[in-house]
């Protein structure tokens, strides 16, 4: 079923629920009212003809006595009878048939002579169907000297109510049927901006990656193209970059590749001389070096890709300390200080301890690699996190970021040792792996701070290893 359809019928259910919640309690109280004005009409006639009648009761003025009974009966719709004393009808507004019959046995008409006024709705056996009665007698003299009785047919009256109910019913379906087509044109203007959205998505998913959706409708439709435009950008850009990579990968390895070809075309051209050992030395350092890089290449791949990953509880201060022990005789070639801190007790997070191992030698690697020769990389273990501090030529504000994109080198890093730019995405992929992420700052003096930053574990045991399986 289609937004617009539900739309239409959710809107219909609500109407008619408004329309029955208002329509029946109306209905109802207006036929209260009208049975209420139809006793009260029949009343109010019935005092004025006994009213009137007070001096026409003498057989000379029966003639206008019998028109007084003929237009109230025409003025109610329904019939006028008046008898005298003693019960026996002087005139009725039906014809003479009944003249001069008694009609004491009705007990209207028993009550009116008994000096009350009296209403009653019965069944008459005359007419074999309900009436509504009324009853007031005629003071002549401060006497009863007659009576006057007014009856209505209640169908009548019930059919005057059923005229008001459909009336009721009647404006109702107008107010629905307005209200439909209300909601039909709110339905379609609810319903085009998401029909152009999903237009602009089959786009996408075509291939029109750069395909952008017009940011209209409500506002959480306009929330919902601006979104969905940042998405479709974000696609744009990762596709960009994976074709970046691509084309910055066979360049990084076609490098080495022509360095080990032309060392190994003049190791054999020397083959013959006294020593082509220092050629072929230097072809199996190209051949370290390509094996390096596609290492890393092969990493950055897997890093968020389908890899199962099994985690555990892992001491944050025994990676440190590990770590310090591998880099400490690399960073003494170099004439660097590793010095190893502590502050406050780093604790314990859930991860894969290579990941964490291999995380924190890319940014340990990086920090030495560009620090200068007697200087000291620090290396502080804290609560949920590692600090990797150099006096390195640090990281300009607005390359902060940019160098944790796949063979980006920061400005100043150009300038010092050769690198292909994979240490620090190396360590943000397989960081983000775990929850964490890895950042990096500036030092007062000089220098960089990479932080490695991974959520504590309220786990304090070992074992129990947790599968993710990451597609």
């Amino acid at each position: 079923m289609s937004l617009r359809a539900r739309l239409l019928g959710a809107m219909a259910y609500v109407l008619f629920l408004a329309i029955v919640a208002f329509g029946v309690p109306l209905a109802l109280s207006l036929s209260a009212r009208v049975n209420a004005e139809v006793r009260t009409q029949a009343q109010a006639q019935a005092d004025l003809v006994a009213a009137t009648a007070g001096d026409l009761l003498a057989p000379a003025r029966h003639k206008a006595l019998d028109t007084l009974a003929r237009t109230a009966a025409s003025s109610l719709g329904g019939r006028v009878l008046i008898v005298n004393a003693s019960g026996y009808v002087l005139v009725d507004s039906a014809g003479p048939t009944e003249v001069g019959t008694s009609y004491l046995s009705r007990p209207e008409i028993k009550g009116a002579l008994a000096g009350r006024q009296v209403q009653v709705q019965r069944a008459s056996k005359t007419l074999g169907e309900e009436i509504l009665a009324t009853g007031v007698p005629i003071i002549h003299d401060r006497r009863t000297a007659g009576a006057v009785r007014v009856t209505q047919s209640v169908s009548a009256v019930h059919r005057a109510v059923l005229r008001v109910e459909l009336a009721l019913a009647l404006i109702g379906l107008i107010v629905l049927a307005l209200g439909l087509l209300a909601a039909s044109l709110l339905a379609g203007q609810i319903g085009r901006p998401l029909r152009r959205l999903e237009a602009v998505a089959r786009r996408v998913a075509q291939g029109d990656v750069r395909a952008h959706a017009d940011v209209e409708g409500s506002l959480e439709q306009r929330s919902l193209s601006t979104s969905f435009n940042e998405m479709t950008d974000r696609i744009a850009r990762l596709l960009s970059a994976q074709q970046d990579f691509v084309a910055d990968a066979s360049h990084k390895l076609r490098t080495p590749l022509t360095g080990l070809r032309l060392r190994l075309e003049e190791a054999k051209a020397l083959a013959g001389g006294p020593d082509p050992t220092a050629e072929l030395t230097a072809a199996i350092g190209e051949v370290d070096r390509l094996s390096h890089t596609v290492d890393e290449l092969l990493l950055l791949s897997r890093a968020g890709g389908e890899r199962p990953l099994v985690g555990a509880p892992v001491k944050l201060g025994d990676v440190v300390i590990d770590a310090v022990g591998r880099w400490r005789p690399q960073a003494a070639e170099r004439g660097i200080a590793l010095v190893h801190r502590r502050d406050g007790e780093p604790g314990i997070v859930w991860a894969a301890r290579p990941d964490l191992e291999r995380a924190l030698d890319a940014l340990l690697e990086n920090a030495l690699r560009y620090s200068p020769s007697g200087s000291t990389v620090t290396i502080v273990g804290a609560p949920g996190r590692i600090e990797v501090r150099d006096r390195g030529p640090g990281v300009p504000m607005d390359e902060r970021e940019l160098v944790f994109e796949r063979f980006r080198r920061g400005s100043a890093a150009t300038a010092g040792p050769p690198g292909h730019g994979l240490g620090l995405p190396i360590a943000r992929e397989l960081a983000r792996e775990w929850g964490g992420e890895v950042t990096i700052e500036g030092r007062d003096g000089g220098g960089t701070a990479a932080i490695l930053v991974l959520e504590r574990s309220d786990i304090q045991g070992e074992g129990d290893d947790r599968h993710f399986d990451r597609a």
